[in-house]
């Protein structure tokens, strides 16, 4: 049972330790979902070569994060294929088994359950940042809160294909503004990054673009081919985004009136 137990305590250090990686990397600068998948594929020696591994790489802090997960990722797997086997050979018989595999799927769902949790993950997060905050130099503001992404309100990076509707073309030709979506930063095929973009850039293939606005528009955006059909795509943004601003717009009217903040998604 000693043996079972450990186990447990394994895959639950296992997930803390990828949620600190995730939290340590979105600090300096990746997305959540990039820093996510980052940490996992790490700590599990998948090793995954995407233009987001490329970018951890290239940067010092970043590669110190993955280098340590990759070194605790190896151990970890070794103390759990080890841990696993005495918690079952290291019995009286097969009617230990069992009571065994049960305390396992009860230990797994109830680490499930927590990874899961919303509540949990808020207050183990809190914990996290303020350790970060306290015991390293990593810049942990919330960036999340500071550009209010709530609802479905996101920030996207959007790889640019030669076949896109934005690829060789100007920021002031695109009018992305007027489809709801706000222009971050550029970063070009070569590896330089060009923030807070002006009119005149220029979006070359292969480099990417980071926006902020609504999740579906960014998705739109990303897939949108060139030519007529993109331009088409672009007036639907347009007018959709409009539907969009007034909603919001009686929204906010109503919850003004009612002295109440407007109801916020899920």
């Amino acid at each position: 049972m000693t043996a079972l137990l450990t186990l447990l305590v394994v895959i639950g250090v296992s997930l803390l330790i990828t949620r600190i990686a995730t939290l340590a990397l979105a600090a300096t600068g990746l997305s959540t979902e990039s820093a996510r998948f980052q940490a996992r594929s790490a700590f599990s020696g998948a090793g995954f070569t995407t233009h987001e591994a490329e970018n951890v790489v290239g940067h010092p802090v970043r590669r110190r994060i993955i280098m340590l997960l990759m070194l605790l990722g190896n151990a970890g797997f070794v103390t759990v294929v080890s841990t696993l086997i005495l918690t079952f050979v290291n019995t009286r018989g097969p009617r230990d088994w069992g009571p065994r595999f049960g305390v396992l799927v009860f230990g797994l769902a109830l680490l499930w359950f927590a990874a899961r949790s919303r509540p949990v993950e808020r207050a183990v997060d809190r914990l996290i940042r303020s350790a970060l905050d306290r015991f390293t130099d990593l810049d942990v503001r919330d960036y999340a809160g500071l550009l209010h992404l709530a609802r479905d309100y996101h920030v996207g990076e959007l790889v640019i294909e030669p076949g896109d509707w934005i690829a060789g073309r100007a920021l002031a030709d695109l009018q992305l503004s007027e489809e709801g979506l706000l222009v971050l930063g550029i970063e070009r095929p070569s590896g330089g990054y060009l923030g807070a973009p002006r009119g005149n850039a220029v979006l070359e293939a292969g480099g990417t673009l980071i926006v902020y606005g609504r999740d579906v528009a960014i998705t739109e955006l990303d897939r949108r081919p060139a030519g007529s059909e993109g331009d088409e795509a672009h007036q639907r943004a347009v007018a959709e985004q409009e539907a969009v601003e007034r909603e919001e717009e009686e929204e906010l009217k109503a919850a003004e009136g009612d002295g109440n903040p407007p109801p916020a998604e899920p």
